[in-house]
């Protein structure tokens, strides 16, 4: 299984965006973050990695081999650069995808669904949600 984490410099948005996510989603692991964790906006490398350890199983028990990949999603700027550090503290194999945050978190819920997924997978899945069109 490939777990998701939606990181935004809003809690309320990643919490939505991981909501509408996960109808797609199935038993896929979707974590929110966000805010800078004293109730305002921003975005904190612990908190994420708390996210990417959630996301992969490792709330579960066992140990490094037992994680599931997973992929990150953001939405701007410094959320890019937590993540990133976040990312390297982790124990669990996660990449960031470059997509948008809301069409690329329902992308990846979607493919994350497959039992063959792989944590590539998921990620050029949410990256294909750059391609598409709204009107």
């Amino acid at each position: 299984m490939v777990g998701i984490v939606v990181v935004s410099h809003s809690e309320r948005a990643a919490e939505g965006i991981s909501e509408i996510a996960a109808e797609m989603a199935g038993d896929t692991r979707i974590e929110p973050v966000g805010g800078d964790g004293q109730g305002g906006i921003g975005t904190v490398p612990d908190a994420i990695e708390a996210a990417i350890d959630a996301a992969a199983g490792g709330d579960e028990g066992g140990d490094a081999g037992d994680l599931d990949p997973v992929v990150v999603l953001v939405d701007l700027g410094s959320a890019v650069m937590n993540a990133d550090v976040a990312v390297e503290l982790s124990d669990a194999e996660a990449t960031i995808a470059d997509a948008p945050v809301l069409e690329g978190a329902v992308n990846a819920a979607v493919a994350a669904t497959d039992p063959s997924a792989t944590v590539e997978s998921v990620r050029e899945q949410a990256e294909a949600a750059r391609d598409v069109d709204k009107l």
